[in-house]
């Protein structure tokens, strides 16, 4: 397992994102991202977890969730 960090200026990034991240492989966004029409739209329907970056309680425990989703169905 690995974790790719990519620092995107604009919300058209994620679509060239997509071409190059590896198959199985979810991305996190922040949930600004959710509210932005087609784009979040897109990101909600192909699985995209979203974090919210203003609470620090709330990311961890979503990315933390996250990490035991994957550790139970034994997935990368």
């Amino acid at each position: 397992p690995y974790v790719i960090v990519c620092n995107h200026q604009a919300s058209l990034d994620l679509l060239g994102m997509v071409e190059v991240i590896p198959e199985r492989c979810v991305p996190i966004a922040k949930k600004e991202l959710l509210y932005m029409g087609t784009v979040g739209w897109a990101c909600w329907l192909s699985g995209m977890i979203f974090i919210d970056r203003h609470q620090r309680e709330a990311a961890i425990d979503v990315i933390s969730q996250t990490a035991r989703t994957m550790w139970h169905e034994n997935v990368r």
